[in-house]
């Protein structure tokens, strides 16, 4: 029976590269997003013209009732939820020095990297908890956290304490589920070339040019994808609360 995987966020930019490598990996593919589905046609007739089975949500990740809505809506289409992959998020509106944030940005940034994340995690896992053991495993959680859970930015803290959250997440995740069969990862992505971070797109690409990341370009979307999915085989079967840095190497400290 063909499995079936959650990707927040999978309309654009990481989350829709994973949705594209999960798809061609087999999987039927559940996407909520707060877009507008007219808004990214080109990006989903990428999807279309793969052949993958997508059912795609209007809605947050932030409202109990999207989230409940949503995966009621998933598991009449496909049946058992197989993989979740935490991918929605987003940055400040505003990047304001730390003494300036307020309570707003924390809120809204906090509210969704890390309470919609918590609580997204929760409901599909009371799922997952009713399904059988498939093979070796009941279930795999990704979560898509950043490079922000060590590295400071003081004028996007909140961005940076709501990802050092999603790491902790990850770890008790992984505690609590080992023993159901469902086993829990988190990737740390650096700098990657989405809509996300036009913005500071000549910062980023200075610092690349003057050697602060070992491996010399921009990070793609695509780069993230091909470690879910080898999360998501049995390959790691072993392990679980684990994470990997996929930041070109920004992560050595040097002398």
């Amino acid at each position: 029976m063909k499995k079936t995987a959650i990707v927040t966020g999978g309309n654009r930019g990481i989350g829709l590269g994973i949705a594209r490598q999960l798809g061609l990996d087999g999987y039927n593919i559940a996407i909520l997003s707060v877009g507008a589905k007219e808004d990214y046609e080109e990006n989903f007739k990428q999807l279309e013209e793969l052949g993958i089975d997508y059912y795609y949500q209007q809605g947050s990740i932030t409202s109990k009732e999207d989230r409940e809505q949503f995966l009621e809506a998933v598991v009449k289409k496909y049946g058992d939820i197989d993989v979740l992959v935490n991918n929605a998020g987003v940055a400040p509106k505003v990047r304001q020095d730390l003494l300036e944030m307020t309570e707003e940005s924390f809120d809204y940034v906090v509210g969704t990297n890390l309470k919609g994340t918590m609580f997204m995690t929760q409901l599909v896992v009371k799922q997952m908890l009713k399904q059988p053991v498939k093979g070796k495993r009941r279930g795999v959680i990704v979560n898509i956290s950043s490079s922000s859970v060590t590295v400071s930015s003081t004028n996007r803290g909140e961005y940076c304490m709501s990802k050092a959250g999603v790491a902790m997440m990850t770890t008790l995740y992984a505690d609590r589920l080992a023993a159901e069969d469902i086993q829990v990862y988190e990737i740390r992505p650096g700098v990657i070339d989405t809509d996300m971070t036009k913005v500071v797109h000549q910062k980023y690409s200075d610092l690349i040019e003057q050697g602060v990341f070992p491996i010399a370009r921009w990070g793609t979307p695509e780069d993230i994808a091909g470690a879910v999915s080898a999360f998501c085989t049995d390959k790691f079967i072993y392990s679980t609360g684990n994470y990997i840095d996929l930041d070109g190497g920004f992560h050595i400290k040097k002398l």
